[in-house]
């Protein structure tokens, strides 16, 4: 396994994390009695398959079911020292729920302290706000940083660039967890800026979110060649030194093997990759034009700033990579997902679009004519059943 330093912390964090939110029983907790043997068993699995590779930082957070609790039936088994654990615990008004929260992540992690606790889904200003304020999370998170309990803090994040990065700009964390990779770059910007506050970057669910790599259609296949998708968009984010973990989301001890392609190839990513990406930018131009490629995303409004609340650039962005890679079940899982996200995945879907006038929004975009068209033909690719965010399945 190869190693960077994840920034102010000066942790030598491997370029892959073990994350806790695909190998556990339940979203919910449950007793532990509950917990099939061969669940746990699987788990543990995964752990040890983890740590034989040396990837030693594993991830997980309150709100991810059972994770911390079938965690703790083998944590305290490994020597201490050997273990980076990050656990996350969303942001509360009330701080004495935070805390208790916490509390309950420590006791079911069966652990004395977390090297990285972050402040789960600053995703909005208000978040944020109430983060900073005097005697907020953001001050319960330092008493018990004092306390021995948490060593570093950081922040998650599924938020707008603007939001990421002025939490950055408060210099009140020690890193940031957030999403980025070949088909969304768009908190690139958020990424210099934690450079520059020398903070840690951990890239949130590269291949998942990053496109269900894991199933990828055939065309984005033939595109990838000769690299598989996922280590293509592996080798793409770790490329920049930036980047400091990608957060594998093991299901399974075997879901570790692709991904560790991608370590022989990271000295000659530059021989590699620009081949790739000429192939896939070249094919996004055959398909939908180079002014649409190029222009697409100019001058849109964000969701808020819509009539219906129609998140406008997600829409269109899903709908370029259905037409440029086939990329259909992703765009339909993220589409679906639109009205039930919350200020994790915001706004609504196109279902009623034909119902505004977003001539006024779209102003400054130089599509203003044709979008409203677009957004009506995307909700007849991608609409469906509405699909829930995992933690609420």
């Amino acid at each position: 396994m190869h190693y960077r330093r994840f920034g102010r912390t000066e942790l030598q964090m491997p370029l892959f994390s073990c994350g806790g939110m695909r190998y556990q029983y339940k979203w919910q907790d449950v007793p532990a009695l509950l917990v099939p043997k061969e669940n746990q068993r699987n788990l543990e699995a995964t752990i040890q398959r983890s740590l034989e590779l040396g990837i030693n930082h594993i991830e997980t957070a309150r709100g991810y079911g059972t994770s911390e609790m079938q965690l703790g039936k083998i944590l305290p088994k490994i020597p201490r020292e050997k273990l980076i654990v990050q656990t996350k615990v969303s942001p509360k008004k009330d701080v004495k729920e935070f805390r208790n929260q916490f509390n309950q992540s420590l006791k079911y992690l069966q652990l004395d302290y977390v090297d990285l606790l972050g402040l789960h889904g600053i995703n909005s200003k208000e978040t944020l706000d109430y983060c900073l304020s005097p005697g907020g999370c953001l001050d319960e998170a330092r008493k018990l940083q004092k306390q021995g309990k948490v060593r570093f803090i950081g922040f998650s994040t599924h938020g707008p660039t603007d939001v990421i990065t002025k939490t950055i700009e408060t210099d009140c964390f020690d890193y940031v967890n957030l999403h980025w990779y070949y088909i969304n770059q768009s908190n690139w910007s958020a990424i210099e800026t934690a450079k520059k506050y020398d903070m840690g970057v951990f890239i949130i669910s590269p291949s998942d979110k990053g496109g269900k790599l894991y199933q990828p259609p055939q065309k984005l296949v033939e595109l990838c060649q000769p690299l598989s998708p996922m280590v293509f968009n592996d080798l793409f984010c770790l490329s920049h030194p930036q980047v400091h973990t990608l957060s594998l989301g093991a299901s399974c001890p075997t879901d570790f093997d692709e991904h560790l392609k991608t370590l022989s190839l990271l000295g000659n990513s530059d021989q590699v990759l620009p081949l790739i990406i000429n192939k896939l930018e070249q094919e996004a131009i055959n398909i939908l034009g180079e002014n649409w490629v190029k222009t697409w995303h100019i001058g849109l409004p964000e969701h808020h700033q819509t009539p219906g609340n129609i998140n406008i650039p997600i829409i269109l962005w899903l709908r370029n990579l259905v037409l440029a890679y086939d990329m259909l079940d992703y765009a339909k899982m993220r589409y679906n997902l639109l009205g039930n996200g919350g200020d994790w995945f915001p706004g609504k879907n196109a279902e009623k679009s034909h119902k505004f006038d977003f001539k006024d929004c779209l102003i400054k975009s130089p599509h203003r004519d044709k979008i409203p068209q677009l957004l009506a033909e995307a909700h007849q690719l991608l609409g469906g059943e509405s699909v829930q965010r995992l933690s609420q399945s």
